[in-house]
């Protein structure tokens, strides 16, 4: 509880304190003859002391010509109470809507600082080893290739590779995952882990502005800025809605009398006029309390901002609450194959060669690739194992969707698919293997071809499983492998539907024609993770890019992040935004309904300021209390 909180309910304590025995003994006050302008100050003393601060925002709002708030409903319906003589009442709705006030504060305040707990990964310094030994420094003035230490129990600041060590790292702040996991030389390591068991010195790869985790708190604290449908309606709502409230709460209290003093209907159950006039300007007050919008204002953000951080806690970063809302919606998935469905691990599986041997072939391949670092070029390097000379490398041109040319050793070298051997004039040779084909052609001379094959994610099959239990009616993978190799992995995952040997613009093609068959409120996600896929992500009604691998292009063009590359999180974010559009819709429905009904109660005189204050802060406590169901999404 913030300083603000605790001075808000000393004061609250304070005027309880002081009105509950007043409220209690005031009828005899009053029968023992004590003035009523002395009744009048004893009661203004617990109202001023608990409400003097809504009195200023309402005056505030006045000077400043924004009038219509809770601030003015409120100030208006109990200063109208305490002027027709109700004094307990006015106190009373003043007093339980500041206890209202505190709750949904302190119900707010807390749900930002458990997401603020799960999102604490920012690190405040590293450990850079000198001659005087190990100093720590700010991790912004820490260069792109220095080492740094890390202790067990200490935050990885930056990015980089392992050079010494062995440890295990807690990457739950970044991928939901509570297993730790083992490290050891040569692997990369993400800031925001934590380092738990041994000491590791790392090779910086990244500046901090550039780090995992300077990249995820950007992302969480620029996702309030994008609202949804349902914030924006709310919003609009309650611009015209209080307004609204306002007039038809003066409009009761002056139609009525007016029309029965003309008429006298109604007049006989009354003593006096004065007592009309006093009846109606009594509901017309406890109207404008029952109407104060706040259980529905304060309600729908904090359910979709709850719903984010619940995501973020499993490693799925959501970039605004519209993102949050047309995930729910989601009925049709595209999903790159290479990175996304297998793990992007390849490996050479095959060399079929003629006229150049084996170890030639792979030379040529390894050198026209040296520069990439596509998975497919990294497993031609690791298959030839030897250092590579650039200097043995010239004139490289990659050309998207087919492959590259470059002259090596002074010989012209293509390596790439079938559709680079049509461009340059050299038939190729089809290969019964399934895999990768990648041909070579030395001088416009085919030389053969290079099998590389892929393995699935561990949790490929199960993730579209789980995605059509959570109601995706299609599941498509589109890839630029060959429809062998495309086959091969739909049928290991479950696909019926794929499109195979697509460029980068087929792929938006593709979606494109997906997009068509996606009718009313059904939304087409895309999932990919290179570079390539940044169109796509774009295109699509949702992007969804692998985090932990894949490119900064895929990630930035995203709308949703997996921290951990895992398809299964995909499920897991859509249930979690349909948790969250529930709630939201919930809130909605629960607190308009008790609302109006309240107001239809009040305009007729069966309600009064005590049901009035139920239906403001009762139904505003129970609106927060089912948002903040948002956070907890672990099992669903």
């Amino acid at each position: 509880m913030n300083k603000k909180q605790k001075n808000l309910l000393i004061r609250i304590i304070i005027a309880a304190v002081f009105f509950v025995p007043l409220y209690l003994i005031s009828e005899e006050f009053i029968e023992t003859g004590l003035p009523n302008w002395a009744v009048f100050i004893l009661f203004l003393i617990p109202y001023l002391l608990v409400g003097y601060d809504i009195l200023r925002k309402a005056f505030k709002g006045i000077m400043n010509k924004q009038v219509f708030d809770e601030n003015f409903l409120m100030t208006v319906a109990t200063v109208g109470a305490i002027v027709l003589g109700e004094y307990g009442e006015g106190v009373a709705v003043m007093l339980l809507y500041q206890i209202g006030e505190l709750f949904q504060s302190y119900a707010v305040g807390k749900s930002r600082r458990n997401i603020s707990e799960l999102m604490d990964i920012r690190p405040d310094y590293a450990n850079i080893e000198t001659e005087d030994g190990i100093e720590k420094v700010d991790p912004d003035e820490v260069e792109v290739g220095s080492i740094i230490v890390i202790q067990p129990g200490e935050k990885v600041p930056l990015d980089g590779e392992i050079v010494e060590g062995n440890s295990a790292l807690n990457t739950s702040a970044l991928t939901g995952e509570s297993k730790p996991q083992d490290v050891a030389a040569g692997d990369q390591v993400l800031s925001g882990s934590i380092n738990m068991t041994g000491v590791l010195k790392v090779r910086t790869t990244t500046e901090f502005d550039e780090s995992t985790a300077s990249k995820i708190l950007d992302l969480v604290e620029n996702a309030a800025s994008r609202k949804s449908k349902s914030e924006n309606f709310i919003s609009k709502f309650a611009r015209y809605y209080t307004p609204l409230v306002c007039y038809a709460a003066l409009a009761l209290a002056l139609i009525p009398p007016i029309f029965m003093m003309i008429t006298k209907v109604g007049m006989a159950g009354y003593a006096s006029t004065g007592a009309v006039w006093r009846d109606w300007v009594l509901r017309a007050c406890t109207f404008l309390v029952i109407s104060c919008p706040c259980a529905v204002v304060i309600s729908i953000p904090l359910s979709f901002f709850a719903g984010l951080g619940g995501a973020s806690n499993q490693g799925v970063l959501v970039k605004g609450s519209n993102y949050l809302e047309t995930l729910s919606e989601v009925k049709t998935i595209a999903f790159d194959k290479t990175g996304t469905i297998t793990k992007g691990n390849f490996a050479v599986t095959a060399v079929h060669h003629s006229p150049l041997d084996e170890k030639k072939l792979l030379e040529y391949a390894a050198l026209a690739e040296y520069n990439s670092s596509h998975p497919i070029s990294l497993s031609l390097k690791q298959a030839y194992g030897k250092k590579i000379d650039p200097a043995r490398v010239k004139d490289v041109q990659e050309i998207s969707g087919h492959g590259i040319t470059a002259k090596v050793d002074d010989h012209d070298v293509a390596i790439g698919n079938e559709k680079l051997m049509k461009k340059i004039g050299v038939e190729s040779h089809p290969c019964h293997h399934v895999g990768t084909i990648i041909h070579v052609a030395v001088d416009n001379i085919y030389c053969g071809h290079i099998v590389i094959s892929d393995e699935l994610k561990e949790h490929s099959k199960e993730a579209m499983a789980e995605l059509k239990k959570a109601g995706v009616e299609k599941l498509v993978m589109l890839t630029g492998d060959a429809k062998s190799v495309a086959e091969k992995v739909a049928a290991e995952v479950g696909l019926t539907d794929f499109r195979a040997e697509l460029l980068p613009a087929d792929k938006v093609t593709a979606v494109e024609e997906l997009l068509k068959e996606c009718t009313g409120s059904r939304r087409l996600a895309f999932v990919g993770d290179g570079i390539n896929d940044a169109p796509v992500l774009s295109r699509a009604d949702i992007g969804i890019a692998m985090g932990a691998l894949g490119s900064d292009a895929a990630i930035e063009a995203a709308d949703v992040v997996l921290m951990d590359d895992d398809p299964m999180k995909i499920a897991k974010a859509i249930k979690i935004s349909r948790k969250c559009l529930r709630i939201v819709k919930q809130n909605i429905a629960f607190a308009l309904g008790v609302k109006v009904l309240c107001l239809i109660l009040a305009a007729v005189g069966v309600a009064n300021m005590w049901v009035a204050i139920i239906a403001d802060v009762g139904v505003m406590i129970l609106a927060v209390l089912n948002a903040i169901r948002c956070l907890f999404v672990k099992n669903l």
